[in-house]
């Protein structure tokens, strides 16, 4: 299993200019707690930053500052932390823990963006896959019963 195939690929995105007020209300809109900051690059979208709801209580709330007057650019987390779809899950969270991040950007062979995988899709895979080993102790007896009847 890879990120590319647990990867939320509709992904909320803004680019640099847009003010943090922007960026705030588009949150809102789509539900969401992150938004991917893109540049367009030879056609393609390619990711040059992370905002999220926590940069802006920390940078602009708590410091009482002008969300209208401040851009993404200027509080954004530069550069993201990136997996390729082609990414094995152990990789994706290898690179969390060392970037200290919970979502990270999916991007394809050219550096496009495709999706986004958090913590929580990753912590789903798991605990699949733990449901279906829980299963293997389950089933044995009965297949040694089939075959030995």
């Amino acid at each position: 299993m890879n990120t590319g195939t647990i990867c939320t690929r509709d992904v909320t995105v803004c680019g640099r200019q847009a003010t943090i007020l922007e960026a705030a209300q588009l949150m809102r809109e789509q539900h969401v707690g992150d938004i991917v900051v893109v540049e367009t690059i030879g056609g393609r979208s390619v990711p040059v930053g992370m905002l999220t709801d926590r940069d802006i209580v920390l940078a602009i709330v708590a410091k009482q500052a002008n969300p209208e007057k401040i851009f993404v650019n200027d509080v954004m987390s530069s550069p993201p932390a990136l997996v390729d779809a082609g990414d094995d899950l152990w990789l994706a969270a290898s690179r969390m823990r060392l970037n200290g991040v919970r979502r990270l950007p999916v991007v394809d062979a050219a550096g496009a963006l495709t999706g986004i995988v958090s913590l929580d899709d990753l912590l789903e895979a798991v605990a699949g896959l733990l449901s279906e080993l829980a299963l293997v102790t389950d089933r044995q007896p009965h297949i040694e019963q089939k075959t030995r009847a």
